[in-house]
């Protein structure tokens, strides 16, 4: 009777549902998974078989049975567990970044040392440009992982994370899914890049939906909606980048191992130009050594004077650029070599785009140098105070956030209270008013690190004592004087350093994040600790 059947659908023109059909159950023996999923193909085969090839659903079903049986159900890659040979292929492919890499070192030990444990899922944080998305890479190699990279900037929908049900048209597996699909193993290695650049809007909320995705304790039986048999996710490695962690809802942020991928030192910049970036860039516009070479001297103005950000994009678009007007020279000149030194640098890329603030050359009444942190790096700013008959206004500009304003009035409280020991009339904040402005109007300014600052400019342009001209600080102001720990020492250390900065108070709670800085960046700083204002104001005040 089957071959009966066979024989009518062959004369109706239907025999490919059947073969098709026939094809997919050979697919389904050689299969590598649960009795659960075969169990679920085989009826999914079946309904297929019965269905005519011309009707609609007949497609459906087809995508459906082949996107299971590309899945990766009990197929397992096999890691690589040497780990002399990891950290060989970390410090090949990165210049510097050592916690990240004695973190994920530690990690590799305790994977080849028991199999069994569960995967961490690490979040790499810091500014663009700094290589979080290649150090994913560079473990997948170290491993021998499959690498898929997910990019989630912009994703609002959910279904992009857990599927579209099948009932839709059109409708696929998530990005999950798809990656492990395109893997080929259940234990690739998958980047969720830009994680704090999803959103949510009325579809669902995308972070949410990450939520399953990143809990080794709900992973194991990860439910897509398209898919509907639970996938397990605990043995896919997962590594996330993002450049803040300020945006990410809290609970998501808790599923994580953040580890602090910060801004480059110039003297890491040089290094990473000298074996990465030129070497790359030659490559690239099919140069040799012989032709281009790069003298030291040329690579430091280069990244100090050319650049200004926390990574290396920007330097290794400097260095490209210079790649393309050597190849035009060599071919118009017919020479044999060029070599870029700090002298001709000018003629390959014009004037110099950036001039460090320098510190001023002789002490100022109400002119303070404070420290901040921007997302490419840090910098520092001058903040100046005027004090002129008046009513007792108070006037703030310089584009100042209402962080910045209120640790302005912190410090005029905090000044009125102690008037009286520098000999102050009562009667002096009623009769002057005080203007406090940080230049560069045009840009904006917050943050709680400028409190000390301020409050140090305006003591020194009410009593008229110069401020010292090498000493820059950074701290948070209370009411009472005592000053609070702050955030992104390492990069506001750095601008003290280009500014030549000779001197920095920095407050006592942050003692224990300066003994994590490198020693490249403290050489030549003399780092002051200080707990209250009056420490403040005798190490700065002449």
């Amino acid at each position: 009777m089957r071959e009966q059947m066979k024989l009518i659908r062959r004369e109706l023109g239907e025999d490919d549902a059947v073969s098709d059909a026939d094809h997919y159950l050979e697919s389904l023996s050689k299969l590598k998974a649960d009795k659960e999923v075969k169990e679920k193909l085989k009826k999914e085969i079946e309904r297929f078989r019965t269905m005519a090839s011309n009707n609609s659903e007949a497609a459906v079903a087809r995508t459906y049975i082949e996107t299971l049986l590309e899945m990766p159900w009990n197929k397992v890659s096999k890691d690589k567990k040497d780990i002399n040979e990891a950290e060989r292929i970390l410090n090949e492919d990165h210049y510097g970044l050592e916690k990240v890499k004695e973190r994920i070192l530690e990690f590799l030990a305790v994977r080849a040392w028991n199999e069994k444990g569960d995967s961490p899922i690490l979040c790499l944080v810091g500014p663009p440009g700094t290589g979080k998305t290649s150090i994913a890479k560079s473990v997948a190699r170290a491993l021998g992982k499959e690498y898929v990279r997910i990019s989630l900037g912009g994703v609002r929908d959910e279904a992009e994370i857990r599927g579209h049900r099948r009932t839709y048209v059109g409708a696929m597996p998530g990005r999950i899914a798809a990656g492990l699909k395109n893997a080929g193993v259940k234990n690739p290695l998958m980047l969720l890049d830009e994680i704090d650049k999803v959103s949510s809007d009325y579809k669902g909320d995308t972070s949410s939906a990450l939520l399953e995705v990143l809990d080794s304790e709900q992973n194991s039986k990860f439910r897509d909606h398209y898919i509907e048999l639970p996938l397990d996710l605990s043995q896919v490695l997962f590594i996330a980048t993002a450049n803040s962690v300020q945006d990410m809802p809290r609970p998501l942020l808790d599923r994580m191992e953040i580890i602090e991928v910060t801004s480059y030192t110039e003297n890491e910049k040089l290094h990473i130009a000298k074996e990465h970036l030129i070497e790359k860039q030659r490559k690239k516009h099919g140069l040799t050594k012989k032709q281009l070479s790069f003298s030291d001297k040329a690579l430091e103005k280069l990244i100090h004077s050319y650049t200004r950000e926390a990574g290396v994009r920007s330097l290794e678009r400097k260095i490209g650029e210079i790649c393309r007007k050597a190849v035009r020279e060599l071919m118009k000149k017919k020479t044999e070599s060029i070599k870029i030194t700090e002298s001709n640098l000018k003629k390959y890329l014009g004037k110099e785009l950036y001039v460090f603030d320098v510190a001023n050359e002789t002490d100022e009444v109400g002119i303070v140098r404070g420290l901040a942190w921007t997302s490419v790096g840090g910098d520092t700013l001058q903040i100046e105070v005027n004090v002129m008959p008046g009513k007792g206004d108070v006037k703030l500009t310089g584009k100042l956030g209402d962080v910045m304003k209120e640790s302005a009035q912190a410090g005029i409280s905090y000044i009125r209270s102690v008037a009286e020991k520098y000999q102050l009339a009562e009667d002096y904040f009623e009769k002057h008013d005080i203007h406090i402005h940080i230049p560069e109007g045009a840009v904006p300014k917050d943050g709680p690190s400028a409190g000390i600052t301020m409050a140090t400019a305006i003591l020194s342009a009410v009593t008229g004592k110069p401020v010292r001209a090498d000493v820059a600080m950074t701290g948070e102001i209370t009411l009472r004087g005592r000053v609070l720990p702050i955030g992104g020492l390492k990069e506001k250390l750095l601008a003290a350093k280009m500014a030549n900065i000779k001197t920095v108070l920095v407050p006592e709670r942050n003692r224990r994040d300066i003994a994590e800085i490198s020693q490249e960046i403290l050489r030549g700083l003399e780092i002051v600790y200080v707990d209250t204002m009056e420490q403040v104001l005798a190490k700065a005040m002449r």
